[in-house]
Order: C-alpha cells, then structure tokens, then sequence
C-alpha cells in the first residue's frame, strides 16, 4: 500500500523518526483540497501514542478537505543545515501518512486541546491553561490523526556521522 523508501540507507530508526515527531513543533499537514489541488498547510501539532493533533477553526479549507476525504500526510523537518560548499543539505526529516478525523466528543476534544497547550506554554499553570482553553473554547476544533505509515530519512552524511561503516 505505502511505497518502500528508496535509499533505504538512510531511512531513520522508527524510534528516531518518532522523536522528530515528538520533538518538533511544526509541520505541514497535506490534504486533498478543492479541484484536486493539493492543499498543505503550516501547523503546530502534538504527537503521542501514534496519533497526532492538530487546532484549527470549525470552518475553512481544512475542514472542507477533511470531510471530503480523511486521508492525510504531514511532514516535520528536523533539521536542514545547509552545507553550500557540498551543494547539498544535512536533513533529518519524517512524514506520516494516516486518516484524520474531527474530534466530537467533548472528552476527546478537552484531552487533545489539554495535551497541545501543556507542549506550547509548559511554564504556564493548570489555572491559565484552562482559562485559556475556556476562551477558545466555542470556536475551537481538533483534529486527530491515525498514523498508518511513518518514515524517517536522513542525510547520508548524518547516518555515516551515526554509524561510521556506512
């Protein structure tokens, strides 16, 4: 179903690929959009426990393209350090692949808005986060997604930096 990467060499460790994912703060989560056109879009996510979520408004081209079609693909790049006198990039990146789906239980909906702003303001108390959350309330729509497929890649000069036999 999901085609195999190619340069398997540098294909990231599952556990590597999943602390990019845990460890970034920003992606672009792409959908099928309006007239075919493919549609990504910036966004800052959570993941854990092999699903992701995202926030957004309770209308928009995010939400017309997830109710047209579930599946989804979203991308973090960990790192991109240009290295201009190889004419080349060290990148780390990961992309999954998965069905996403608008949270409507109430439950749901509190637990993931809980989970993203505890990532984003740390330092900030329980108190102001639930009061922050009481006021983006009534606007406020989540989004899950089901990680089907994930990849990781790297580098090559990354993965010889890691594993010196390469």
């Amino acid at each position: 179903m999901f085609r195999e990467m190619r340069r398997k060499k540098q294909k990231l460790p599952q556990a590597d690929a999943e602390a990019v994912l845990k460890k970034g703060t920003s992606g672009v989560l792409s959908l099928a959009g309006d007239d075919g056109y493919p549609y990504g879009v910036p966004i800052s996510y959570i993941y854990e426990n092999g699903k992701l979520y995202f926030h957004c408004a309770r209308s928009g081209h995010k939400l017309d393209a997830v109710r047209r079609n579930s599946k989804a693909s979203f991308c973090v790049i960990d790192q991109d350090q240009i290295v201009s006198e190889e004419y080349t990039t060290y990148f780390r990146s990961v992309i999954v692949f998965g069905r996403i789906r608008i949270l409507e239980n109430e439950a749901e909906k509190r637990a993931a808005i809980e989970k993203l702003a505890l990532k984003y303001a740390p330092e900030s108390s329980a108190g102001d986060r639930d009061e922050a959350i009481r006021r983006e309330w009534k606007p406020l729509c989540m989004l899950e997604m089901t990680v089907e497929h994930m990849t990781g890649k790297e580098a090559i000069e990354l993965v010889r930096e890691r594993l010196p036999l390469c």
